[in-house]
């Protein structure tokens, strides 16, 4: 990896720490449905020896593989299209999810999983994916990898509620441990 990539990775990086989990870290504010202004962004990331500008942000935004941030619609603020630990509302509204849904994991947390279901622990909901092969690299970035199988059609019928991110990300609050099937294989 050249040095161009790793300061972009450091970048996007830094962007999904503050984004995501501490806007404070560099005193930026959120607004309640996890916006910042870009301006404010660049300027209090460059006080605390980042180097931002608009032209790195938006390539960021535009170039990163998960799409984790968007712009709004006039251009001047920028959020995390999910993950958040802080307490944002992005405004999604519930949706029937498709019959069966992906989590990738380690297998080391295979064992708590299966006993006591998914949970969000500091974030605000479960993360699934609609397809295996991401849900395993998801599962790759903790360690030896397991792809489970959601059985979202009975959650949902029994009023579980999902949420669709702008970048496809699935989310819901939890996962009990019986709509959990065994991994693939």
């Amino acid at each position: 990896m050249n040095s161009v990539q790793k300061n972009f990775e450091s970048s996007s990086k830094f962007l999904s720490l503050v984004l995501r989990h501490k806007p404070e870290e560099i005193g930026l504010a959120l607004d309640s449905e996890g916006w910042a202004l870009i301006d404010e962004l660049i300027k209090l990331a460059n006080a605390t020896g980042q180097n931002f500008d608009r032209q790195t942000i938006e390539m960021i935004v535009s170039t990163s593989d998960k799409q984790r941030f968007a712009l709004s619609q006039d251009g001047q603020r920028i959020r995390a299209n999910q993950g958040h630990s802080v307490n944002v509302s992005l405004g999604l509204k519930p949706v029937i999810p498709p019959d069966t849904l992906y989590h990738g994991t380690a297998s080391r947390f295979l064992s708590s999983i299966h006993l006591d279901g998914l949970h969000s622990a500091q974030r605000q909901h479960v993360h699934l994916s609609s397809n295996a092969e991401v849900a395993e690299l998801v599962g790759a970035r903790h360690g030896v990898p397991v792809v489970l199988i959601i059985d979202a059609k009975a959650m949902s019928g029994h009023g579980h509620l999902f949420y669709l991110s702008q970048n496809g990300v699935w989310l819901t609050e939890t996962v009990p441990a019986n709509y959990i099937r065994d991994p693939l294989e």
